[in-house]
């Protein structure tokens, strides 16, 4: 059987996988049938990241940069 301590996603991986969204879906298809719960935090992190990428490039491009 799985192990508890096992589930959970580590913080670490938590903040690449929001920050980088291949990282989160990547761990997703390395997870999903041992550590369900794992994979599925990993999955909502790099969907979540791919808006927050999105408007950080572009007040970046738009506001930053010029």
């Amino acid at each position: 059987m799985n192990n508890n301590n096992n589930e959970k996603l580590t913080a670490l991986w938590t903040i690449l996988s929001n920050a980088l969204p291949p990282i989160g879906f990547f761990l997703y298809f390395k997870h999903k049938s041992q550590f369900p719960k794992k994979a599925r935090t990993a999955l909502i992190n790099g969907i979540i990241g791919i808006p927050i990428a999105i408007v950080g490039g572009y007040i970046f491009q738009n506001y930053i940069l010029n």
